[in-house]
This record gives C-alpha cells, structure tokens and sequence, in this order.
C-alpha cells in the first residue's frame, strides 16, 4: 500500500461533543466529525430525547432546546457504551436520568460503578433495579456540600468524561476528581467544555479540578484527529512493505507506538503535513504491555499482533486494561499465525489490572506469544469488535490469496468508508452484501 491519506476526526472526543451539546439548550456546531455508524446512534439518541441534529458534509449542528424524556431507550444503549453519558446532561438540566447499561463492543465487562459512585458523592441517588436493568438516578434536592474530592478507585476514561460534564453545571460547588484518566481525548473535551464557559482545570496528571457554574452556552468546535485510525494505517502500511504518508496528525501523541515501531524496525518519518510510515528493513520482534495513558492503548493490541506475526523473533503482548480482548487471536490462527494465548505471572494483580478482578474468568488469558515471521494465508474469519475487524482486514490486506470477513458492520462503528479509503492505498478490497 503506497500513497497519502487523510485521518479523519477522533470517535472518541466526536462522540463525547456529542454528549456536551446537550448540556446547552443554545446551538452548536461540531466540525470534523467522523461519519461512523456509532456517531449515528448517537443523532438518533439525541433525537429521541428531543434533540435537533442537521449533518452538512463532516459538520454537525446540534440543538437541545428541552428534553422531553429522562429515559434512555434500551434497543439504542444496547449498540454503544457512551450512550450512558446522557446521563450527565439528563442530571444537570432535568435533574433525573434513567439508562440502562451500556453496551458496545465484546471487548470485556465495563464497570460502571465508578462512574455511580462519584455520582452518589455529587449528590445524586442512584438505584439499580434488576428486574429491568436500568439505573435511576435522581438529584436530592437537600443536598449542600459545596466542595467535593472524588477518587476513582481506577482509571476510567468514560468515568472521568461523564463526572467532568455533571460537576461543571453544580453551580457553587468546586468538584476535585483525584486518579482521574489522563488521555489527551479528555483534555480535548475539557477544551470543548471550557469554550462553552465552563471552568475546569487539570491541576496535575490525574487531578481535574471543577468550579461548577449556572449555565453552558453553545460553541464551534472542531474534532482532533484520531490516535487509533492513524496507528492503523501505519501498521496497514509496515505489514504490506507500503509506504504511506498519514496526513492532518498534527499535535498528536503517538509517542508510546512510535518508540516501539521504531525499535521493531519500522520506518516512521515527521513531515511538514503529516507523518510518513513505511517498510523499511526486516522487523524484529518487540514486547508491548498495554496500558492507560500515556501507555501503550488497548486499541492498539490487535494491530500491533498482526505486525508482530512478520516480525523475527518472539513477542508478547500483554493486556491490563481489559479482561478479555483476545478474540481476534484465533481467527489470525486460521491464517497461519503462530500466537499462543497464555497468563503471565502478575504479583500484584489489583495494581498491575485497570479491570476489576472480579471480572475476570478463569478462561479469559491475559496475554498472548507471537512467532515470525510467518507467511499468512487466506481463511474465512469473523470479526468480534472494532479493532478486532481492524486488525483482521490488515491481516487480509497482508496475506496470501483471498480473506473473506464477517461482521463487518463492527468495523463502521469506528472507521469511515474503511475499505474505499484503504482502496485509495493499493488495497484489492471490497465489501459484498449478502
């Protein structure tokens, strides 16, 4: 695959955008949003809570004058785990929310506790009722504490987001959040909040400091590019010896992958409009630990797998962000890829693990031995998540003979016009509807 590319706009702060819009009854304006099937669940949720949404292009224009529901719809939330931030404009603007739980990719349990907990310490009561799977959450009207600490017991990147977007409207009340996450797609938010007059601060790494205030107006705001799209590409180009510049990655940190693909033996170049990944000598094997920021993402495993299987030598991988994210590995086997799941030996499991062991199951593995380089060949194989699909097209893209893959429609959660973009490259792709 040779030639120029453009990232598209991050999933992850589009869709948070998304969620900030409503805490505004004025209009605003989201430039640079990926067209994605989940950002399309989000409109529709919007709408359904009495929300105004026009798409032009890449540009979208949001206006939630007044909810007419505190109710979340389960067959929405079921399709995506952030739809369970509308919380947070649900709470500050009608002072009740009901969700269920979220959902999203098989990717591992998403512990929602976190983000009640702190919830609880704002003020808000919070009921589960099992019967229906929904939580209810309500605003006591006698509560008066104005200066709160909260402590995520863990980091939480969706936790921090939705906690940051209820406190900012406590008006009166300064919110400290302690071992908060620290992605740089949170600061994004927290800029977007601000712009809308806001008054957030990250005082250190982990500790976001919120003064609570009346009102949000409405802004223009224009979505960063996507940290997980670029590294995608770049491992679409390394694993078919191409050479693509990956253009628009401007004030991106890709430092935690780039320092790992060079030491692989990977071709990574600066420029002017972008950056330059490219094939450039035999790679070699290179251990990875995922971790949250600034580590090495959870996003990136997979791709980073299907490098490692052309790579000499043996490389592990090692998950702690999730319990359960290897389900790409057995249909990479079925290509010809020499990976063995196992569990490595952690001392410190509660320290080591972003999850909650009480999570975890005896037959989930937690990492993964790659050997290469291996030749890869053609299977038939399906897809179990977003970056799962990921990393199996870049496995067809770099296999010989024809890959067929299922379950596609996992890949249009995160990436737009995937296969006609990776077409512009070189890439002998197409999508069949049965």
């Amino acid at each position: 695959m040779t030639g120029s590319i453009s990232v598209s706009g991050a999933k992850n702060v589009a869709l948070k955008a998304m969620v900030a819009a409503c805490l505004t009854d004025q209009e605003m304006i989201i430039k640079n949003v990926p067209l994605i099937s989940d950002f399309r669940v989000m409109i529709e949720i919007i709408k359904e809570l009495g929300g105004e949404v026009k798409i032009s292009g890449h540009e979208a224009k949001v206006h939630m004058r007044k909810f007419k529901k505190e109710k979340i719809l389960l067959e929405e939330a079921a399709k995506i785990r952030t739809s369970a931030m509308f919380l947070a404009p649900l709470l500050v603007r009608m002072g009740k929310a009901t969700i269920p739980n979220p959902g999203g990719c098989r990717i591992g349990a998403r512990p929602i506790e976190r983000t009640m907990q702190g919830l609880e310490k704002m003020g808000y009561s919070v009921t589960y009722e099992t019967k229906d799977g929904f939580f209810y959450i309500r605003k006591s009207p006698d509560f008066k504490n104005k200066e709160i600490v909260y402590r995520f017991e863990k980091s939480t990147h969706t936790g921090t987001e939705t906690l940051i977007m209820v406190a900012a409207l406590q008006k009166e009340t300064k919110i400290t959040l302690e071992n908060a996450a620290a992605e740089p797609e949170i600061d994004e938010l927290i800029n977007l909040l601000n712009q809308m007059g806001a008054k957030i601060l990250r005082t250190e790494e982990r500790t976001i400091v919120i003064q609570g205030v009346e009102k949000l107006s409405g802004t223009e705001f224009t979505i960063g590019p996507d940290r997980n799209e670029i590294v995608t590409l770049a491992i679409a180009a390394i694993t078919t010896k191409g050479d693509v510049l990956v253009k628009g990655t401007q004030n991106v940190d890709l430092s935690a992958f780039v320092q790992r693909l060079e030491v692989a033996g990977g071709g990574v170049e600066n420029q002017a409009d972008g950056v330059r990944f490219f094939y450039k000598k035999e790679l070699i094997s290179e251990d990875v630990e995922t971790s949250i920021y600034p580590g090495f993402m959870t996003d990136w495993q997979g791709p980073w797998a299907l490098l490692m299987t052309q790579a000499k030598g043996e490389a592990t991988i090692h998950e702690t962000v999730y319990e359960n994210r290897f389900g790409y590995v057995s249909e990479l086997k079925k290509m010809g890829a020499d990976i063995t799941l196992f569990n490595p030996e952690v001392k410190n499991p509660e320290e080591v693990y972003n999850f909650n062991l009480s999570d975890n199951n005896s037959s989930y593995s937690h990492a993964i031995r790659i050997k290469g380089p291996t030749k890869l060949h053609n299977a038939v194989v399906e897809v179990s998540d977003l970056r799962a699909g990921a990393t199996l097209v870049l496995a067809g893209l770099s296999a010989v003979g024809e890959t067929v893959i299922f379950g596609i429609e996992h890949l249009d959660r995160g990436y737009e016009n995937f296969e006609q973009r990776l077409k512009s490259l070189g890439a002998d792709i197409k999508r069949i509807k049965e």
